[in-house]
């Protein structure tokens, strides 16, 4: 009896512990419900990484995304997205590099970097070409003043109703890549190189 005591809290903990790391998101396309979904600003990021000097890849990250997701699962092609990235929010893990991408430009001259008070960055898609829970979402971005288009790989991450508030939540990761120069940021180039890969996980809430 002793022993079925001692080992009760140990039973109990255990499976407090099963019930907390049970996930309430899946990657079921089934719970994917259609609709106009909104970004969620604290759970999505847009990694870009650099490669400095030859020596290492260095990374930085843009957060507090805001925008929008229309979503048909009977018609996935048809998903539309509009998205905006604050540029003024970059992070790094060096507060010298941060404030050097937000330096303002000498007289005369252009910043090296994205300079102080950087419009935001923003990506709308033009197409959307499904291929099972991955797609090619090609879209125009336009960053520093200058409109491109860019072509993302997706991956349909998961979804499902959130346990905090119950709100129904789909979620995507993405990978991408842009040259720099083509929107002006040509700074050091090729030492720190004009390729900057993309990595993106997107949340959206309905």
């Amino acid at each position: 009896m002793r022993l079925v005591h001692a080992a009760l809290p140990a039973l109990l903990l255990t499976g407090l512990a099963g019930a907390l790391v049970a996930q309430p998101g899946k990657p079921d396309p089934a719970a994917v419900t259609g609709g106009a979904y909104t970004a969620d600003a604290d759970h999505t990021l847009v990694k870009w990484q650099v490669d400095h000097f030859g020596f290492t890849p260095y990374f930085g990250i843009f957060g507090s995304v805001t925008g929008t997701l229309q979503l048909d699962p009977a018609n996935p092609s048809a998903a539309k997205v509009d998205v905006t990235i604050p540029v003024s929010k970059v992070t790094t893990a060096n507060a010298g590099l941060t404030g050097h991408l937000l330096k303002a430009a000498e007289a005369g001259k252009a910043a090296d970097f994205f300079g102080a008070n950087p419009a935001d960055a923003k990506f709308v898609s033009t197409n959307v070409a499904v291929s099972g829970q991955t797609a090619k979402i090609t879209g125009n971005l336009t960053l520093n003043g200058v409109t491109k288009p860019v072509t993302l790989d997706a991956k349909f991450y998961g979804a499902g109703k959130s346990p905090m508030g119950g709100k129904e939540n789909v979620g995507f990761t993405a990978t991408g890549a842009i040259k720099r120069s083509d929107f002006g940021v040509g700074f050091a180039i090729p030492m720190v190189s004009d390729e900057v890969k993309l990595e993106i996980v997107a949340a959206f809430v309905k």
